[in-house]
């Protein structure tokens, strides 16, 4: 593959793990009818779980497509850092290597997020583990949004680097505040994910116009 090609393919991999979180949350919660899954009150990784009929932090759980939600988590980090790490072409020196190293981290978490459900009703680790990897996919991801925001050697128009920074920002708050209140607990979660799948799809769409209408100039970054 060429190697000006790397960019592009990278801002159509960010789109696609979007789409694909967004398609498969969906799919999952809707299957969730007893009780009905709760956008508000859930939290995502509640719909990962596969023992229906528990009971966590005072919450009824049965996800019987948990096994599609738990792919999508997976999914979710792998293709983050393949997109990121392919766009990261684009980014000179340290910052480079930060990002890298963040997407990485991001894309990790995920994995354990995935492997490993929310509930203590698995191995005593695995809670543990599935808390842990959140935390740092949601850290990593909304970090790596305000500083592509700092970032001019993407060549995005400063409306994008002010919306990166916004948006990134906007996770870390919403992350801050998970626990403040139950009845909100998966808005304020879901504003700390739903942050970094906006950016992802929003830079994937920037980056992959900005490739079509001007690809010389993509490519003597490259160079």
């Amino acid at each position: 593959m060429s190697r000006r090609m790397w960019i592009p393919l990278g801002a159509v991999i960010l789109v696609v793990n979007a789409v694909q979180w967004v398609v498969a949350e969906a799919i999952t919660a809707a299957a969730w009818t007893s009780p009905p899954y709760s956008y508000a009150r859930n939290y995502i990784s509640d719909l990962g779980v596969p023992d229906c009929g528990a009971r966590f932090q005072g919450r009824d759980i049965c996800s019987p497509d948990h096994a599609l939600m738990n792919t999508s988590f997976m999914l979710e980090g792998i293709l983050f850092a393949a997109g990121v790490l392919l766009l990261a072409r684009l980014v000179e020196g340290r910052a480079r290597r930060v990002v890298i190293a963040l997407a990485v981290a991001h894309g990790v978490g995920m994995v354990l997020v995935g492997l490993f459900h929310g509930s203590e009703s698995g191995p005593s680790f695995g809670l543990a583990l599935h808390v842990g990897g959140a935390g740092v996919g949601i850290l990593c991801a909304n970090t790596l949004a305000i500083l592509a925001g700092s970032l001019r050697s993407l060549g995005l128009p400063s409306a994008y680097r002010v919306f990166s920074v916004t948006i990134g920002a906007l996770g870390l708050v919403s992350v801050a505040l998970v626990g403040v209140s139950e009845s909100m607990a998966g808005v304020l979660e879901r504003g700390s994910v739903y942050s970094w799948l906006l950016w992802s799809a929003v830079t994937g769409v920037l980056v992959l116009a900005r490739y079509v209408r001007r690809p010389a100039v993509v490519e003597n970054v490259l160079a």
